[in-house]
């Protein structure tokens, strides 16, 4: 018998990814401070993927009315074992997540498949009243270092030296894309890009007004391999239609992402919510903790840099980062670190002013 933030559970075969801990830990401090949004006392949630069953178990802990569903015989089995362990009020049922969806609505829809969650897509927010949670692992083809993403995600993804934000932002594009034609408006308030996989919690809210301006987050990429330069462009201006290349002032060619997502991927007030509920008895409390303030306190900008790979076309050594940081903001940009990795930061300053600064 295993345990996990307040939750024992069997493991079974092949259904329980303890790598995944964190992004549980996360999900139940978003449901705590999601719960007192919602105008209900006990708010209903889907656990669309159910496994082990043991995120549902957790969030039926955290006071949601929880129902978990798998169209496996052997994990219904395992869950309905841990519902009883845990001695928590959850339905377990035995079939497709996407029937359930299509079944029933939810406060709250958590979507978290072995790969891709968009074959759930659809079903979801036609389910999920408030907030729908979605896990990708299918990282190559989200990153564009596999065609398949242009099938998958219906764009086109870039493999880059930010492929980790590339990748969360084609996630989140192709989801608002896909909400917006039930006339749902889906606005990230918050979102990760940890170890395997990318993890986002969309807020939801019907009418085709808000729809179209939450499409107004949708734009394109455009990154030139060469240099490293790399500029947002909206939908409107990409001139994507008419071709896939854009001269860079290099001399290269840019290759051009998307439609992807190039808004900001999460609320801050909203991440502090959630880090008020973080617990330390959760497993990954001080890895969580550290994550969620990175996420609150990056800047807004579709990209990021790989300080050690900017450094490296300058030919110059890699300072440290709180330093080299320091010195943009003295030279009167903003810059923060990003979640991304150790050595990821954002910044308002423009590719040649970034590359003189370097150089200096």
């Amino acid at each position: 018998m295993e345990s996990e933030g307040g939750a024992r559970f069997e493991t079974g075969e092949a259904f329980y990814n303890e790598r995944m801990e964190m992004n549980r830990d996360i999900t139940v401090a978003v449901l705590r401070a999601w719960k007192g949004r919602v105008d209900r006392e006990t708010p209903s949630y889907l656990d669309a993927n159910a496994a082990s069953g043991v995120r549902g178990v957790r969030a039926a802990l955290a006071g949601y009315d929880a129902t978990l569903t798998d169209r496996s015989d052997e994990a219904v089995e395992l869950a309905r074992r841990n519902v009883e362990e845990n001695g928590v009020d959850a339905r377990v049922l035995h079939e497709d997540a996407n029937v359930a969806m299509r079944r029933s609505r939810y406060d709250v829809v958590d979507v978290d498949p072995f790969g891709s969650p968009i074959p759930f897509a659809d079903a979801t927010f036609n389910s999920a009243d408030s907030l729908a949670c979605f896990t990708a692992t299918d990282t190559a083809p989200l990153c564009g270092a596999h065609d398949s993403g242009v099938r998958r995600y219906t764009c086109r993804p870039l493999n880059t030296p930010y492929h980790a934000e590339m990748g969360l932002r084609v996630l989140i594009g192709a989801l608002v894309r896909t909400a917006a034609r039930y006339d749902v408006a889906a606005t990230p308030v918050l979102s990760h890009s940890s170890d395997h996989y990318k993890r986002t919690y969309l807020t939801l809210e019907e009418g085709a007004k808000v729809s179209n301006e939450t499409l107004g987050g949708i734009g394109f990429l455009s990154h030139c391999s060469d240099c490293g330069a790399r500029e947002a462009h909206d939908a409107a201006n990409a001139a994507v239609p008419e071709t896939d290349k854009r001269d860079c002032d290099c001399g290269a060619e840019r290759d051009v992402a998307g439609p992807l997502w190039v808004g900001a991927v999460r609320e801050p007030d909203f991440v502090d919510d959630v880090l008020e509920e973080l617990d330390e008895e959760m497993g990954t409390y001080d890895r969580a903790k550290e994550t969620l303030r990175g996420v609150r306190d990056e800047l807004d900008t579709p990209t990021h840099y790989d300080h050690h790979e900017v450094c490296k076309r300058a030919g110059e050594t890699p300072s440290k980062l709180d330093a080299f940081l320091e010195r943009l903001r003295d030279a009167g940009y903003e810059a923060t670190e990003a979640h991304y990795s150790g050595t990821a930061f954002k910044t308002d300053a423009s590719h040649d002013a970034l590359a003189k600064l370097v150089a200096e």
